[in-house]
């Protein structure tokens, strides 16, 4: 089981980089973000780094949804989803490393591209590192967040938009716990461990259920 699972790993990751552009348009996606929001605001430096968290987190929870809705799409469009369903390795364990191998190919590079972006805004180490960490801590909800609405939606073509509108509300709470994590790293009205933990619980508990009702909305596409 192992090594099917690992198997199935590496091909994700194979295919998160040829469909969508994988990890390139996420961090493109990001840059855009990063660079508009100082023009719509002026070029007040303070009011940017004061900010500079909220905007680094809404554009990193943009870029995860982008290209959301192809995780299982895309499967049941060549009939890979019915073997992987009537495969022996149980429903949850395939959406949970599908969910992972799509955190690695296009959240992870944001989180390691926030830092750059983060100076674009004027904010300063400690909040560089703050936000480094809370998206750490928080991105792995929102890519199985977006697992859920991607279930949902895999028979529905350009389902994209509807995925994301059934997945904002339930990414809200992450969002902004994460802004929060991030504004006391560099000094706020509360510590920064709070925030961060309930981030962490968040991001656990998302990995914990989302897997199952991704599952049971991939099992009622066959019935």
């Amino acid at each position: 089981m192992i090594s099917a699972l690992s198997a199935l790993f590496r091909r994700e990751l194979r295919l998160a980089h040829r469909i969508g552009g994988g990890a390139a348009i996420g961090i493109v996606f990001f840059l855009i973000m990063v660079t508009i929001v100082p023009f719509a605001i002026g070029p007040d430096l303070n009011l940017l780094s004061r900010i500079g968290p909220a905007i680094l987190w809404i554009a990193a929870l943009l870029a995860t949804l982008l290209g959301q809705d192809r995780l299982f799409q895309a499967d049941l469009e060549d009939g890979s989803l019915d073997l992987l369903r009537l495969s022996e390795i149980p429903l949850e364990l395939i959406v949970t490393v599908k969910c992972l191998a799509h955190w690695v190919a296009t959240s992870l590079p944001l989180i390691f591209a926030a830092p750059v972006f983060g100076l674009m805004l004027a904010m300063d180490l400690d909040a560089l590192a703050g936000t480094m960490l809370t998206l750490l801590a928080g991105t792995p909800a929102l890519t199985f967040l977006g697992a859920i609405g991607a279930a949902l939606t895999a028979a529905m073509r350009r389902g994209g938009l509807l995925s994301a509108i059934l997945i904002l509300p339930l990414a809200i709470p992450v969002l902004i716990f994460g802004v929060s994590a991030s504004t006391a790293a560099s000094g706020g009205t509360i510590p920064f461990a709070t925030p961060l933990l309930v981030l962490l619980g968040l991001s656990l508990a998302a990995i914990a259920l989302a897997p199952f009702a991704a599952a049971a909305a991939i099992r009622l596409l066959g019935d």
